[in-house]
């Protein structure tokens, strides 16, 4: 008995309305992947996979998650399996993913890169294995194969302060015709209560050329090294924070912190938040100097499980949504830096639901005229980044603000074959707005709907950035 294919043409989209935005007004626009956490080595070296595996399961948390869910050992998870038995592994639990998105992204990856349209599971594992991996040999699907393959313009990785950017250095001397940009990530420096944080300061003074014994050689080296990133075509920074931290504190009482801190002694919360306060509000007026883009991704409750983070370490799958207070502190430092008239351009990603309204009304209190969407409420990220996720925040960004300015999509992720997550994100807004052109809440002005979906897509961002 043949079945209809779940991966059709009309995947998502519930009307004619909604087929008309995203066929004549959304699937063609270029990528703009402005935060993602690839890696610049395999995209400058062109590498090769091997297999699906390589491409498809090491490094990816939601796979892991689901799998340890379903009663998978470790072993076919991050272990010493072979790269096919966890292959197999993962196929098994796919049948088990409906309802996640996880079954949506597993199937539309299968069908974009690979014209795979099967349900995988079990039975198929083996047969899709040797398909796919026999694929992936080609030329056309190596690393730069698979983002020309989805029509990526431009993409942003994430980087350390200490890095030395020479990848992206000789990307930028080669032909590949798709922009591989940075963002400067410095939470090292700035998460003071971390144990290793005085081994870190270590490193960052190396790569500065400073030795870092004060609070202001600590500023001057990470000045240095957003110089560094900025003459190699850095436009962004980004933040990974529980919240935004807002104390105030003088500025003795900061580079007392700091020494305290460098002699191996404890500090107070007190003494935390106010150092933390500092930093950032230095590095905001740095990224406004130098004409960047800041990015903060607040709301994430990391390393939950301290058995399997002794063992596997951090960014291994062990994380959640975590319920901090977050507006109090945000307004104060936004408000901080737009008294000195020193806010840069900056997105807010929520991962807490909860807090979407909070972020939609947040980022209106500081978009001043001078640029279109100057403050963003970023899309929906990490366990939000799936329809109903994407949903809530642009209904809170609509209700709240204006979604016509919105920069739309990006795949936050490690994986080559994430970026049908921006197709995805095309189908569920044009599905949104079809919903509405149906029940007459939108006007049936495709012309005037489907700017307002290519400028989400594509438009806004590559305005924003000025990549």
């Amino acid at each position: 008995m043949s079945t209809k294919p779940f991966i059709t043409d009309t995947f998502l989209l519930q009307n004619k309305f909604a087929e008309e935005l995203y066929f004549n007004f959304a699937e063609k626009q270029p990528i703009i992947d402005y935060h993602n956490h690839l890696s610049p080595k395999e995209i400058a070296e062109n590498r090769q996979f091997e297999n699906i595996s390589q491409a498809w399961i090491g490094g990816d948390h939601y796979k892991w998650r689901a799998m340890r869910t379903l009663g998978v050992n470790e072993k076919f998870i991050t272990g010493d399996a072979s790269d096919k038995e966890k292959f197999q592994a993962w196929a098994k639990t796919v049948p088990h993913t409906l309802r996640n998105p996880l079954f949506h992204w597993t199937h539309l990856e299968l069908a974009r890169y690979f014209d795979v349209y099967d349900l995988l599971n079990e039975k198929n594992a083996d047969q899709v294995y040797e398909n796919i991996s026999a694929q992936l040999q080609t030329p056309e699907k190596s690393v730069q194969g698979l983002l020309k393959m989805r029509n990526v313009e431009t993409l942003c990785t994430t980087e350390d302060p200490t890095d030395i950017l020479n990848y992206h250095q000789d990307l930028a001397k080669s032909d590949f015709s798709i922009k591989v940009s940075t963002a400067f990530r410095p939470d090292k420096a700035i998460l003071i209560e971390n144990d290793d944080y005085n081994a870190y300061v270590q490193k960052l003074g190396e790569s500065a050329g400073i030795e870092i014994n004060s609070y202001q050689t600590l500023c001057d080296a990470l000045s240095k090294r957003a110089t560094f990133f900025n003459e190699n075509g850095c436009k962004l920074s980004d933040h990974g924070l529980n919240n935004v931290s807002f104390q105030n504190a003088t500025e003795a009482e900061i580079n007392a912190i700091f020494e305290i801190k460098l002699k191996g002694e404890t500090l107070t919360p007190h003494q935390i938040e106010q150092f933390k306060t500092a930093i950032l509000l230095f590095l905001g007026e740095t990224y406004h100097q130098l004409g960047w883009v800041q990015q903060f991704h607040v709301g994430a409750l990391r390393n939950n499980n301290a058995r399997m983070l002794k063992v596997l370490g951090p960014d291994t799958g062990w994380d959640s949504i975590g319920d901090f207070s977050q507006a109090e502190n945000l307004s104060k430092f936004l408000n901080a830096l737009d008294s000195k008239d020193k806010l840069t351009k900056t997105i807010i990603y929520n991962l807490n639901p909860a807090d979407n309204e909070v972020m939609a009304t947040m980022i209106g209190n500081f978009n001043d005229g001078s640029v279109k969407g100057k403050v963003q409420f970023g899309s929906g990220w990490w366990f939000l980044d799936q329809k109903d996720g994407m949903e809530k925040q642009m209904n809170a960004l609509s209700n709240m603000g204006l979604i016509s300015c919105f920069i739309g999509m990006l795949t936050d992720s490690r994986s080559f074959l994430s970026f049908p997550r921006h197709e995805y994100f095309r189908r569920v807004l044009c599905n949104l707005l079809g919903k509405e052109i149906e029940t007459g809440e939108l006007p049936h002005d495709m012309d005037l709907v489907g700017k307002m979906v290519s400028n989400i897509c594509y438009h806004n961002a590559k305005e924003y950035f000025s990549f």
